[in-house]
């Protein structure tokens, strides 16, 4: 088989490719010469998409590619039948992304509205001064015990 190029350029993980020709067709055994061949043509595949997107990018004076991009470079290429199964991933990890961004935030894990779990701050900060108060007024008394115990010196002499 052919030498797949460049071999610090990046490619797909092979236990993706492995996962993935495993959940396509669970009962046929690939060989490897068959899975590196499909891991070659996924890299390549992306290759190709990724420079046309670019292409695309930079003739609309853009530094960043964006879902529309891809969409366009496959319509450019002749994938055109892929970009409802991509839209549809797109949405996919869009909504994916936004649930980690609000689970990310403890407050919403804890199911409790935040108006309550502010209450319930505000009550242990009350709680916390009203205990520090009582500690020091506890302290003032000793302290005052302490000089009324210590004998006076007696004046003159």
């Amino acid at each position: 088989m052919a030498d797949s190029g460049n071999d610090d350029e990046p490619t797909i993980p092979r236990a993706a490719i492995n996962k993935l020709i495993k959940e396509l067709v669970p009962n046929i055994r690939v060989a490897n010469d068959s899975r590196e061949l499909i891991l070659n043509c996924c890299t390549e595949f992306i290759h190709l998409v990724a420079s046309e997107a670019n292409e695309i990018c930079t003739k609309e004076g853009k530094k960043t590619i964006s879902p529309e991009h891809i969409l366009a470079a496959l319509e450019s290429l002749g994938f055109g039948s892929y970009t409802e199964d991509v839209r549809s991933v797109l949405e996919e990890c869009k909504t994916v992304a936004a649930k980690k961004r609000r689970a990310s935030t403890r407050l919403e894990n804890l199911g409790i509205p935040e108006e309550e779990l502010f209450r319930q701050q505000q009550e242990l900060f009350a709680k916390a001064r009203q205990q520090q108060a009582e500690a020091e007024q506890q302290e003032w008394l000793r302290m005052q015990q302490a000089a009324q115990d210590t004998p006076q010196p007696q004046e003159g002499g």
